[in-house]
């Protein structure tokens, strides 16, 4: 069983920055797949962010340009730095590990609001 332990979450006006940190109980080292998703009352979680076990990231079109993830392999550490953060960035956010299986975080929520 994986633990996945998030922080960083908070309420932020429009324009302020967060960072998201996930912890992982187990090595992240050569996991398949990491990443982070988000998910608002009545809608799907959606994948925000991901990185491979190569290193190869990619991002959902509207946080490009303003999200970056990394990954800290010593640590277990996968985080999530968001900039220039907008309204409709206003989610839970869950870390994410698949290996096999899916494992999630219990969620931290992101307020963006003026």
């Amino acid at each position: 069983q994986v633990q996945l332990v998030e922080s960083g979450g908070g309420a932020v006006q429009p324009g302020g920055s967060l960072r998201l940190s996930c912890e992982s109980s187990r090595t992240i080292f050569g996991v398949y797949r990491m990443g982070w998703f988000r998910q608002t009352p009545g809608k799907e979680r959606e994948l925000v962010a991901s990185i491979t076990a190569s290193g190869s990231t990619t991002y959902r079109d509207s946080v490009k340009g303003r999200f970056t993830l990394s990954r800290d392999i010593a640590k277990d550490t996968l985080s999530l730095q968001m900039n220039n953060l907008k309204p409709e960035d206003t989610a839970v956010y869950y870390c994410w590990l698949h290996d096999n299986f899916n494992y999630w975080g219990k969620g931290t929520q992101v307020t963006v609001s003026s």
